[in-house]
């Protein structure tokens, strides 16, 4: 996927760069996820892409679990591929107050209620939403003992 192996990498920001961080990928799975797009031809009519990239991408979602195929020409997400939802909406959200000169051209909402605004934001168990300057991080139960001590602390994440 990136042409560069993440396997000295303990982090699992690395490994879901080897599945989704190829740069179709993510648009992709937005077409999939927010306009229910499934057939291959609708997916390389709406982004541009070249019929091999594409090829590849939709084949490496398949063997990721990220996809099923169904039929001939369609591509399905599974619950691994509709959980990338609040990643996107992150993203999105990230996109229009970084990286955009205009107005957001998306907004997403709660399709139960119809109306409701829906956010990616970050929640403590105990105390609710967390500005992104207050998130740290500490070593959790997949940390190898062996990983070097010097990058075993706890820091923030700023």
């Amino acid at each position: 996927m990136l042409g560069k192996s993440y396997d000295t990498q303990v982090c699992s920001i690395a490994r879901s760069l080897e599945l989704v961080g190829e740069r179709w990928s993510l648009l992709i799975i937005r077409d999939a996820l927010f306009a229910q797009v499934t057939r291959f031809g609708d997916f390389q009519h709406n982004l541009g892409i070249a019929t091999n990239v594409l090829t590849s991408r939709l084949d490496s979602f398949v063997t990721n679990g990220i996809m099923e195929r169904a039929g001939s020409a369609d591509y399905i997400l599974t619950a691994k591929g509709r959980a990338l939802a609040v990643a996107l909406v992150a993203l999105t959200e990230w996109g229009d107050a970084w990286a955009s000169p205009i107005e957001p051209p998306i907004l997403y909402r709660h399709a139960a209620c119809g109306d409701g605004a829906v956010h990616a934001v970050a929640t403590c168990e105990a105390c609710g939403v967390v500005p992104a300057e207050e998130i740290a991080i500490r070593i959790g139960p997949g940390m190898p003992a062996e990983y070097p001590a010097g990058r075993r602390g706890g820091t923030r994440a700023s």
